[in-house]
């Protein structure tokens, strides 16, 4: 139980930056033929028609004009003109101050789409920074992979990746140097607990799904099943993991979805769909008030009780998860208020392998309600007493579920 515990601490504060996008919609824009697209698209509002015009011959002008004037005065190391191309693309969305909307180049496209598929080509283990000694350390290896077939540990301190030392370093530019292609091999010089000596490993990268559901039986009959995140690969995951607890006489779950920061639409739609009644899940709306509706269809609707763990770190498609759940009254609500984010974006694709991310249109739980800035009320608030885990890996929050779960109060 402390390992699965362990998880919520890798994710914390990670809500606003990290959210992934929950649609993902193929498109093809190019240059001038993009603009008069979305002239046509958004045709006969005066704001909009403003907004394309922010790109024209005057500031096409301008834009050369500055680019001369940096050619010409600038006195420390110029970027490449592709960094300079890009950061023009940037900072048109970065002007909308939306923090869900972004330019991605072809490149950091392609490492969002690892993200969305749930996949990518790595070792297979969970990494956290270490703050007090400045390196990285393994958390979770997951089973049959790299990681584990190498000898890797949880809990390894990552000394140096390919040779090059890591102290100090970003968690970000660490796992940037595990990951790569497909059967190359990486070699993770670790320092571990109780040995003197540093040790390198070498581990081939290969395709990993990244595991975001974890599943243990408790007493009781009570299942377990957290989700860290929505991505495709959690769909057949959770599909397991609740055929396994059925199949071992499940008589009540706990849905652990604290800390989980949302991802694809898709995925928490076909998890709702394995617990839920006949009806509506979740519906959007466009801002020209374009209604889609996503509908469960109640074939696979869970007969045991259930309480749901929340907290202000659940955001997005597992607020969607969590909303629905409680409009029709299929489980209890436990912990603290959701996030707040009741909004959906697109990738928009262009011919270039470049995309934008934008917020497209509000989602709404099967009662009417967007919940954007103002989160999901527990049906029980109890805060986390995390004083009492770190001292003795208590988790109040999941005790008093089970408590639920086996009192029926």
């Amino acid at each position: 139980m402390e390992n699965m515990s362990d998880k919520r601490k890798f994710v914390n504060g990670l809500i606003a930056g990290l959210l992934l996008a929950v649609l993902i919609v193929s498109a093809t824009y190019a240059g001038r033929e993009a603009v008069t697209a979305w002239k046509q698209h958004n045709k006969g509002t005066e704001s909009d028609e403003a907004a394309v015009e922010v790109v024209s011959a005057k500031t096409m002008q301008k834009l050369q004009l500055i680019e001369e004037i940096i050619e010409e005065n600038y006195a420390l190391d110029m970027v490449d003109s592709k960094t300079m191309e890009n950061g023009i693309y940037q900072g048109l969305v970065n002007s909308l101050d939306d923090p869900y909307s972004a330019y991605y180049s072809a490149e950091e496209m392609q490492e969002q789409q690892e993200k969305l598929d749930g996949v990518y080509y790595g070792i297979g283990a969970y990494v956290r920074l270490d703050t007090e000694l400045g390196f990285a350390r393994l958390g979770e290896i997951f089973q049959d992979s790299p990681a584990q077939e190498s000898g890797l540990q949880e809990g390894d301190l990552i000394m140096r990746v390919d040779g090059q030392y890591t102290k100090d370093m970003s968690l970000e530019d660490v796992v940037g140097l595990i990951k790569g292609e497909e059967g190359t091999k990486v070699v993770l010089t670790i320092m571990r607990e109780g040995e003197a000596d540093t040790r390198e490993v070498e581990v081939e990268r290969r395709e990993v799904p990244k595991q975001t559901v974890s599943y243990e039986m408790l007493e009781d009959h009570i299942a377990y099943i957290r989700i860290t995140e929505f991505d495709k690969v959690t769909v057949d995951q959770f599909t397991d993991a609740l055929a396994t607890a059925k199949g071992s006489g499940m008589l009540g779950l706990i849905l652990d979805l604290r800390d989980n920061p949302g991802g694809n639409l898709a995925a928490v739609i076909d998890v709702a769909r394995k617990l839920l009644p006949k009806g509506l899940v979740v519906y959007t709306e466009d801002k020209a008030g374009k209604r889609q509706d996503y509908n469960c269809d109640g074939e696979n609707e869970l007969t045991v009780p259930m309480v749901v763990l929340v907290n202000e770190g659940s955001a997005s498609a597992s607020e969607v998860l969590a909303g629905a759940i409680k409009d029709y009254g299929k489980g209890k609500l436990l912990g603290t208020t959701t996030f707040g984010k009741g909004i959906v974006q697109k990738y928009l694709a262009m011919s270039d392998g470049s995309a934008v991310k934008l917020t497209t249109s509000k989602y709404y739980t099967p009662n009417g309600n967007n919940i954007h800035g103002i989160g999901i009320e527990p049906d029980e608030e109890l805060e986390m007493d995390y004083e009492k885990y770190i001292e003795e890996g208590y988790d109040n929050q999941l005790e008093r579920a089970k408590e639920i779960l086996v009192t029926g109060e």
